[in-house]
């Protein structure tokens, strides 16, 4: 499969099944989501009609949308169960919400009706008002299933003439007569109704469709992000074989096991090795921050001795400081031990990238401070230059990924931008925090603060054991 055909996304969510079924479960979301509603309008109904009117009939009427709506709660909690593969299934519960809306709409119409008999002609302002809350609600709230929505107000609008029409066919009165504008107006209203209900409708289907543009680019966003990650993950081993052969290599050459480097080849080969290195961190960068994104970076947590981390961290990065021309110095102020939880070697990372950053940015002959103290229930590791310092409101691009504070073709030192974001990862991970301090023109102090714990565990997960190496960073990551 091509990467093209991988972010095409799944037209399967455009067959009639999948709308229906969409539809259904809109419509009975929303009909569990107003059911307090419902319930106080036909509460507030039979209580006015009981006592105005006929209590039996009222009581009898609210039974059976009672009944009514018990169904629709059943049917309200099958649906989400239902799968767009269930044909029959989803049939049959189409079957029984048009059931049952006949059912509950024809209890409406008929206590309407019934409460009209009782009324002198032209007095039936109560039931068609009841009529008319019954339809504008069914018009605003029943549209995402249409066929409940047209039974709804086919039978209200039904039960509006025989109201009218009724009164016009006992008293056969003239044009003028105050029945005729009664019916004039019920018609109306039903054009109303029938107005507000395809409005509903039409907004209802818009969103539907920009949902489902949503779900297809969404579709295509997920393709296309997994296709890059795997072509990152697949190129970044792929480099990692021939660089490693060349690494090794150059550690050859440099070592002496094949003879010594003539004078005129040195820098040539000493620049090999600093590109070689520059580029084993650019991937070790990518397949770190790939990692991350797909949730699959491994962390080998146990206790840490921050007062050696500290100390192999310096021991670590003496060749970097050295081809930098600064020096590290070592600033441990608190004589006990301190402990925090953590992954050795990550942490390890994170400092050596703090300290990197130091010495890049840091006067020739300059020194870098590298030490720790104790601040309440936490430990302050912190990393202090005097370098060129920087800018205030940079907070974002200082920890941004591929992002530089200064991006010119004429910055004072070159990176991925990738190393302090790939350490507040790890920092966050193990509940710390990571910033900086800085006056530009004096220096900068990197700092990660860790909570601190006091028993220390065994095993070889929780010993923070280091091999000692003049190595660059990027060399020390698992």
């Amino acid at each position: 499969m091509t990467v093209s055909d991988a972010i095409q996304p799944d037209r399967g969510a455009d067959i009639p099944e999948d709308r229906l079924l969409q539809n259904i479960k809109d419509y009975t979301a929303m009909s569990f989501a107003l059911l307090w509603q419902r319930q106080a309008i036909f509460l507030a109904t039979t209580i006015l009609t009981a006592f105005f009117y006929d209590p039996i009939n009222a009581l009898l009427f609210y039974g059976t949308i009672l009944m009514c709506e018990a169904q629709d709660l059943i049917l309200a909690r099958r649906v989400p169960r239902l799968r767009p593969d269930q044909r029959k299934a989803i049939a049959m519960m189409v079957i029984w919400i048009l059931l049952n809306t006949i059912l509950s709409s024809a209890a409406i119409c008929l206590y309407a009706v019934s409460v009209a008999v009782k009324q002198p002609s032209g007095e039936h302002f109560t039931p068609l008002f009841f009529l008319f809350a019954a339809a504008l609600f069914a018009a605003m709230n029943n549209h995402q299933f249409v066929w409940a929505m047209i039974v709804r107000l086919a039978m209200y609008g039904v039960s509006f003439m025989v109201i009218v029409v009724k009164d016009i066919w006992i008293e056969q009165p003239d044009l003028s007569s105050e029945l005729w504008l009664h019916f004039f107006t019920v018609v109306f209203v039903m054009y109303f109704l029938i107005d507000c209900s395809l409005v509903f409708l039409k907004l209802y289907r818009r969103n539907l469709e920009q949902l489902e543009k949503l779900r297809e680019e969404h579709e295509r966003t997920k393709a296309a992000y997994i296709a890059k990650t795997q072509f990152i993950s697949t190129v970044s081993h792929e480099l990692r074989t021939p660089l490693t052969s060349i690494k090794g290599s150059l550690d050859l050459i440099n070592s002496g096991a094949l003879g010594e480097v003539p004078e005129n080849m040195q820098n040539l080969v000493h620049l090999a090795t600093k590109n070689s290195e520059r580029l084993a961190s650019l991937i070790n960068d990518v397949l770190d921050i790939q990692k991350m994104e797909a949730g699959e970076m491994n962390y080998r947590e146990g206790t840490i001795d921050v007062h050696a981390l500290i100390r192999e961290a310096i021991a670590c990065n003496l060749g970097y400081a050295s081809a930098h021309n600064v020096e590290y110095q070592e600033d441990i102020r608190d004589k006990n031990a301190l402990y925090v939880k953590g992954d050795a070697s990550r942490l390890l990372q994170v400092l050596s990238n703090m300290m990197s950053n130091a010495a890049k940015f840091s006067f020739d002959g300059g020194t870098v401070v590298v030490g720790c103290r104790k601040d309440g229930s936490r430990v302050r590791i912190f990393v202090k230059d005097q370098g060129i310092g920087i800018p205030q409101d940079s907070k974002d691009k200082v920890f941004d990924r591929f992002s530089q504070i200064d991006s010119s073709d004429e910055r004072h030192a070159g990176g991925t931008g990738l190393g302090m974001s790939i350490s507040r990862e790890i920092v966050e991970h193990f509940g710390g925090t990571i910033d900086y301090e800085s006056t530009l023109g004096k220096g900068t102090e990197f700092f990660i603060e860790l909570p601190l714990t006091k028993k220390r565990v065994n095993g070889a997960a929780g010993r923070a054991y280091f091999r000692k190496t003049d190595k660059a960073p990027q060399d020390l990551r698992p």
